[in-house]
């Protein structure tokens, strides 16, 4: 059983990956958007927004046809900044992140890259395919992102839940290859790295 964390900015399709995937009913703590926060929460590139999740979204994915069979639970974080404080909490205990992207609106992945760089949790970073955007080369999304070369990056589009799966099999195979030394995670590494 492993704990990921789905981030990315403000409605870059967080609650949308989970939902594609997860075979509970996910909970889900979306809000409709107030007047109250028009000056907080910018809906520029995302005008026809309506909702927001407020503190996270949760689902669950069982891949027992994985080379390690897994069961994944899955915490989708508030893409706002302000809801920063929350990402370390939902962090806690996480075996590695998804970062997912909005090429159209790039400046959005800034803060949750740093944050999961900085607190040092494996991640990595999926360009989200909105209907009608420009696809970019995953390296180009690398260096637009200065990540560094060691982060995996990914195409998906969140609705598809064979797409949401396999970013997160390769999130498991990055993380558990990059688990530090004695850990839980790192007897599995192997195994996933030779499938």
């Amino acid at each position: 059983m492993l704990k990921v964390v789905i981030a990315g900015g403000f409605g870059v399709g967080k609650t949308t990956a989970v939902g594609a995937v997860s075979e509970i009913t996910p909970l889900s703590t979306e809000e409709y958007l107030t007047e109250a926060s028009a000056d907080v929460d910018s809906l520029a590139g995302v005008e026809a927004k309506e909702t927001t999740t407020v503190a996270f979204d949760f689902g669950r994915l069982s891949l027992p046809d994985a080379p390690v069979p897994l069961e994944l639970f899955l915490f989708g974080t508030p893409g706002q900044d302000r809801f920063g404080d929350l990402w370390y909490d939902l962090s806690r205990g996480a075996v590695g992140a998804v970062v997912l992207v909005d090429t159209r609106r790039l400046e959005s992945s800034f803060t949750p890259v740093s944050f999961f760089e900085d607190i040092g949790l494996p991640f990595v970073v999926a360009a989200n395919h909105f209907d009608g955007a420009h696809r970019y080369h995953p390296e180009q999304v690398r260096a637009a992102l200065a990540l560094a070369p060691s982060v995996p990056v990914v195409s998906c589009d969140a609705r598809i839940p064979d797409h949401v799966a396999g970013v997160l099999l390769t999130l498991v195979s990055h993380a558990m290859t990059n688990a530090p030394a004695g850990t839980a995670h790192s007897a599995s590494a192997t195994t996933l790295q030779d499938a």
